[in-house]
Parts: structure tokens; C-alpha cells; sequence
């Protein structure tokens, strides 16, 4: 079986779309042969002989591939109003959306993942010298977040309700509202506040220098990889209250409306002063990679015959 991943973001940028990628082909490699298209070129795709295309940048992209597959005979599966062959949700309230929007596709519920060797404890981290906690020079307890520097992140709102603590906040990325957050976190909470960018391969030892973590992110926001890779270092989570959030976090933290500083500012104090254990992890585990590439593989040879 022939199948192309499309990302015209690949090799550029390491968030959800990029890591959902390179974890499911690292995994289908050896059943499946997987092109990973970055230059798209959409005649080749075409001549190509893919049995499955899957664009993962939406909009015209979805349109074009929609149209090649009619022509070709290969199936696109993420978008509803193309008709595709399966519909893949990441959650349960995703597919009964899907299913409301359009009664006439068939569903999938196949959550993104986490690599859980990659993404371990500070314990476990500890025994491997290269993987040790960073030292990041911010007062303890430190608080993460993790996110594209832009409006749907709403990042702005974490600084505000962890500047009302004694921890600090440290908020890795990078994106268009860099020297804004940055104002606003250095006049909120100067010496307790930083920016910083670090690779895929560094963010294993970024969270296990943290204490907490937060994302308080727009609620039709449809996963949030970060979440289950900081839940598999240990940390506990404090995130939007909205239905998808809450199916990925469980009892792994605590849900707030992140517009409202104050509560926000509880449930942070509130969570700091926990002790969550292995509840985290646990929960985690859920999303191990190597079981959801199963679910594909499975999916996809049902596709086929």
C-alpha cells in the first residue's frame, strides 16, 4: 500500500501536525510505504499511484486533493464535506460533531499520541546524563506552557493568572506575538517570566524542569499534543474547561475558564500545592504512540480491501 502525508510544513516547524506525522510513518515504515510530501506538487501527487493521500493543511489543499482523488481512485480521509471514505476524529465529542455535521460519513475516533520513551519522569530522565531536567533560571516552582506564540494560545491569559501566584511561568515557542507576551510578562512578573525556543529533541528535558503545567487554549482547538507530552513527563495539567480537553486530561488536572483570572489563578495555586504522583502518567498512557499507529494500520488495511 502506497500513502502520502501532505505538510507543506514539514522539516519547518516541530508542533502537533508535524509530531503526528513523523511518530505514525517512524511506526508504518515497515507495513507501508509512506511518502511525506513538504513540496507539493500536486501533478505529481496525481501520477503518483497513492492508495491513500492525506492532506493535513485543510482549506484549498483538502478542495484539490478531493478532486485528484476522484480521478485517481485513491482516498483522502480527514474532511466531511468531501465525502472521504472514514472520517478520523481525535475525540469522542470531534466524532459526535462529525457525525452531526455530516450523518453520511463513516467515523473513526483515533487520538494523536505520545512517545512515552521520549517523554518520561525527571526520575527516569535522571539516569540518562543527555536527558536531565534543563536548568532554567527562574525561581521554583516554575509553571510551562508550551505553544505557538499567536491568538488561539491565548497565552496572554496564562501570564496574567500566574503573575497572581509566587511561581513563575516559562512559555516555550515562537509566533507573531513574541515582543508582545514579552512586554506583558516582564511588566507582570519581572525575573519570574521568559520566552524561549528550543527543538523537538530538547523538550523532554524542558518539561522535567517544570512543576506545572498550563494551556489555556481556544476550546475548538481539536487536540493539543503538548498536553499528553507534558502528562507523560509527570506533570499535571491545568487547561481550558471544554469536552475535548477534558477527555484528554481525565483527572490529570484541573479545568478552568481561563478569561476568568481569578479562578485561573486558584486552580494554579491549587494544583502546586498537589501531590498528583503517577496520575499524570497514567493518563498518558492512553496515548501511546505505538498502540494509535496500530489503530491506522488497522484502519487503513480496512480501507483498502
Amino acid at each position: 500500500m502506497k500513502i502520502a502525508f501532505l505538510n507543506k510544513y514539514q522539516n519547518k516547524n516541530t508542533r502537533g501536525v508535524e509530531i503526528f506525522i513523523v511518530e505514525l510513518v517512524k511506526r508504518l515504515s515497515n507495513d507501508f510505504e509512506i511518502d511525506v510530501v513538504s513540496d507539493i506538487n500536486y501533478f505529481k501527487i496525481l501520477t503518483g499511484k497513492y492508495n491513500v493521500v492525506i492532506p493535513t493543511n485543510g482549506r484549498f489543499q483538502v478542495f484539490i486533493i478531493r478532486i485528484i482523488t476522484w480521478l485517481t481512485g485513491a482516498d483522502d480521509k480527514w474532511n466531511l464535506l468531501c465525502f472521504p471514505n472514514r472520517f478520523v476524529a481525535f475525540t469522542e465529542f470531534q466524532k459526535k460533531w462529525a457525525h452531526k455535521f455530516n450523518p453520511f460519513v463513516k467515523l473513526a475516533k483515533i487520538p494523536n499520541g505520545v512517545d512515552l520513551k521520549k517523554f518520561n519522569n525527571k526520575q527516569s530522565l535522571s539516569l540518562r546524563d543527555k536527558n536531565k531536567p534543563l536548568k532554567i533560571d527562574l525561581p521554583r516552582p516554575i509553571v510551562l506552557v508550551v505553544g505557538a506564540l499567536d491568538t488561539n494560545k491565548r497565552l496572554d491569559l496564562a501570564i496574567k493568572a500566574v503573575a497572581k501566584t509566587n511561581a513563575s511561568l516559562l512559555l516555550v515557542g515562537k509566533g507573531a506575538l513574541e515582543k508582545e507576551l514579552k512586554e506583558l510578562g516582564e511588566n507582570l512578573m519581572p525575573g519570574r517570566f521568559k520566552i524561549m525556543s528550543f527543538t523537538f529533541n530538547e523538550m523532554p528535558r524542558v518539561y522535567a524542569s517544570a512543576h506545572l503545567f498550563t494551556y489555556p487554549t481556544v476550546p475548538w482547538e481539536s487536540f493539543g499534543i503538548v498536553l499528553i507530552e507534558a502528562m507523560a513527563s509527570g506533570l499535571a495539567v491545568i487547561a481550558t474547561d471544554d469536552e475535548i480537553r477534558k477527555e484528554i486530561v481525565g483527572e490529570a488536572g484541573y479545568f478552568i475558564d481561563p478569561t476568568d483570572t481569578e479562578k485561573y489563578t486558584e486552580a494554579l495555586d491549587k494544583a502546586l500545592k498537589t501531590k498528583w504522583g503517577e496520575i499524570p502518567r497514567k493518563q498518558a498512557q492512553k496515548f501511546d504512540w505505538d498502540e494509535i499507529a496500530e489503530k491506522y494500520k488497522e484502519l487503513f488495511n480496512e480501507l483498502i480491501t
